[in-house]
């Protein structure tokens, strides 16, 4: 049976795909497809990652034998509309959760006026010396290390590191992404780490990023921003922002049968909840690079939507 992340790549259309491959998840099989569900178990909460991976004609039975293992406790996380619309044909309570955004770079520029904040930022980090190096795998990342300390410190005391639904940079996976980082006098000041992407965007995910406090303004956009010519260069086909929960919530995009309750959660978190993700200022870098595709993310419960399921959501991704 072919690996998972070989599933991935020949089954999945959704661009935060390979955060499947985290390590703490756990994977459902059925002999009978090329397929997988990744999942993790919080509480008494199955949690799904992204829907089934598997071919289009097996999805729905790959998805019927995993509830059966799952049970009733189960609720889907970043799923995709065309996944959205399974999960509510097979009974699952479904609402839109947030959005991903995605650069076509075939289409990049930063010409013109819409970019000039953007390019002065990127101007005054390369003034101040700014140079970016790709880390390969078996590079000594001490100094990464150093930088993730630092930024989570700055962060502050109750502050815990995200999981679940952000990337991972270590591991033997790590060769299948790719990692930058911003040096000053060969002193890192952040990083960037990207993931593949798979499907009908094909390219990268700007996956794990992190920059000290004390870095220049504009680092980070400069980092990326030059990474971002060398895709161009090599003839990649996208680059993807990733998911920001609570952004680019449209009452047009929910399905028939939505929650009610967790419409009006998802609308207040937006609002207020930058204690919980920080997703007012993820969306204003992401919108930063006028991403040419908003696409919308959903959840999904089997059943009702219940309280219990979105606190152990929240413990999952170690939110609260």
């Amino acid at each position: 049976m072919p690996s998972v992340l070989d599933t991935l790549a020949a089954h999945s259309d959704n661009p935060s795909s390979f955060l499947a491959l985290n390590s703490g998840n756990e994977y459902f099989r059925d002999d009978r497809f090329d397929g997988a569900c990744a999942y993790r178990t919080s509480g008494r909460y199955v949690l799904q990652f992204g829907g089934p991976f598997t071919a289009p004609q097996h999805r729905a039975r790959l998805l019927d034998a995993f509830v059966v293992h799952a049970g009733r406790r189960l609720v889907a996380i970043q799923l995709q509309r065309a996944d959205a619309e399974l999960y509510a044909a097979h009974g699952f309570t479904v609402n839109q959760i947030g959005a991903s955004y995605a650069v076509d770079l075939s289409r990049f520029t930063l010409r013109g006026s819409r970019f000039v904040r953007l390019r002065n930022k990127i101007s005054r980090a390369r003034r101040a010396g700014l140079e970016v190096t790709e880390i390969k795998a078996g590079d000594d990342c001490a100094d990464l290390d150093r930088v993730d300390r630092i930024w989570l410190k700055q962060k502050g005391r109750h502050v815990k590191e995200l999981r679940f639904l952000v990337g991972q940079r270590t591991g033997g996976l790590q060769r299948h992404r790719r990692l930058f980082a911003g040096r000053i006098e060969g002193e890192t000041v952040g990083y960037i780490n990207y993931s593949p992407v798979y499907g009908s965007r094909p390219g990268w995910l700007h996956d794990l990023s992190r920059r000290r406090p004390d870095a220049p303004p504009g680092v980070m956009e400069a980092l990326n921003a030059t990474v971002m010519e060398h895709l161009v260069d090599e003839g990649a086909g996208w680059l993807h922002f990733g998911f920001t929960p609570f952004t680019g919530l449209d009452p047009a995009r929910e399905l028939p049968g939505a929650s009610r309750t967790f419409t009006r959660f998802a609308h207040w978190l937006a609002e207020h909840g930058e204690a919980v993700y920080p997703a007012a200022s993820q969306l204003e870098y992401k919108q930063k690079w006028a991403p040419h595709e908003v696409l919308p993310e959903y959840i999904a419960f089997h059943g009702r939507c219940r309280p219990g399921a979105v606190w152990q959501l929240l413990r999952a991704t170690n939110a609260v």
